[in-house]
């Protein structure tokens, strides 16, 4: 279990959700990192008194340091500043939850430092899976699944220790808001629609990675890292109520589940604290309000993301970075306005086909790849 925890984004969606946990279960916070939002970091801070903070947005550390004045709290700011909040020598889990692949470097940083790493940014083992879990093996360090999927498919393994008796595992995807449309009605969607989220209520990026379904091919390759599968033995399944959180199947055909109310408390929570579960503050599941569950095959030819990445995970090397990276940017164009969202998927999968094929990827690739991948989506627009 957690004793001292280091949060990275911590007043997004994920962060305060895992402070929630925190309080619950009396855990401390040695560090805390936000991108720009001075006013409840500064909260925060006061609250749990952590040895460090930062901000990332560097025009916000002045303020910051006024807010905090009166404390003995280290106070940093930027890249710098997200690196230090990971490796704070006090704490013996970091939180990942920052939005993009801005969080690899961190997570490398932190793994290196010998601190257990829950995970809730994807877009780490999208783009840098082979060297997150190689480094995490050579320091003997666990990676905990924050994700709901993911964490659904690592408790379900729970119940077998047994890894060849795994046949495949399926991960659930709720269809987002515009499930059941075709192609044609993507096409005049608004931003407003595509931040509608059904079921879970999530940062602006998350959400356009669910409407796009790119956020199940991003999961998709997180999963074949997380659980060191074939991308063979990965299924996805629509399934729009987001009670059935993912599943597994075994070599005999049973298939075991993992239920609960769309609550991200549970997996923050379990990642916190595994192998022990306590109480949540999450409501208890009533069947009777569920009475029936649905499951669809995914509509691959009107949102094509998934197989984006699919493509992207079978050649390997560099091209999830180059993928993750053409759709950072295009959900970025796309929110302020420059792009329609029926074209994030094909300035996506241009973007990614023009990465170069590489073995034995260096940190530096990745990067580059990720730069290079941006650049293309954005000369697509001029």
């Amino acid at each position: 279990m957690t004793k001292n925890l280091s949060i990275l984004g911590s007043t997004g969606s994920i962060g305060t959700q895992a402070i929630d946990v925190v309080r619950m279960r009396g855990m401390a916070i040695t560090a805390l990192c936000a991108n720009k939002n001075t006013a409840l970091l500064e909260q925060q801070a006061r609250e749990f008194k952590p040895a460090l903070v930062a901000v990332f947005d560097k025009d916000k550390y002045s303020e910051l340091k006024l807010r905090l004045a009166d404390t003995d709290i280290q106070i940093e700011a930027g890249f710098d500043g997200l690196c230090a909040c990971a490796v704070e020598k006090n704490c013996d889990t970091v939180l990942t939850s920052v939005v993009g692949m801005i969080g690899l470097v961190p997570t490398l940083k932190a793994i290196e430092a010998g601190k257990n790493i829950a995970l809730a940014n994807k877009e780490t083992l999208v783009a840098g899976g082979e060297l997150v879990m190689r480094a995490a093996k050579e320091n003997g360090i666990h990676i905990y699944p924050v994700d709901s999927e993911h964490s659904a498919i690592f408790q379900c393994l729970q119940s077998s220790p047994r890894k060849q008796a795994l046949k495949r595992i399926i991960l659930t995807a709720s269809g987002g808001p515009f499930f059941g449309k075709s192609e044609e009605e993507l096409k005049t969607v608004t931003k407003a629609q595509a931040l509608n989220h059904p079921n879970w209520s999530m940062g602006q990026k998350v959400t356009i990675d669910s409407a796009t379904m790119m956020n199940k091919g991003l999961e998709f390759i997180e999963a074949k890292w997380l659980f060191d599968l074939n991308p063979s033995q990965i299924d996805i399944v629509v399934h729009r109520e987001s009670i059935v959180h993912s599943m597994i199947e075994f070599n005999d055909n049973s298939i075991i589940a993992q239920l609960g109310v769309p609550d991200m408390r549970i997996p923050i929570q379990y990642a916190l604290t595994y192998p022990e579960r306590y109480a949540s503050p999450v409501a208890q599941l009533s069947f009777k309000d569920y009475s029936t569950l649905t499951f669809f095959e995914p509509d691959y030819n009107t949102f094509k993301c998934i197989d984006i990445c699919r493509d992207a995970i079978k050649k390997g090397g560099v091209y999830p970075a180059a993928a993750n990276g053409a759709n950072e940017a295009a959900v970025k164009l796309f929110l302020e306005d420059k792009i329609d969202f029926y074209d994030i998927a094909f300035v996506v999968r241009e973007a990614m086909q023009k990465a170069q094929a590489k073995r034995n990827i260096t940190i530096d690739d990745i990067f580059d790849a990720d730069k290079c991948a941006r650049e293309c989506v954005l000369n697509s627009i001029k």
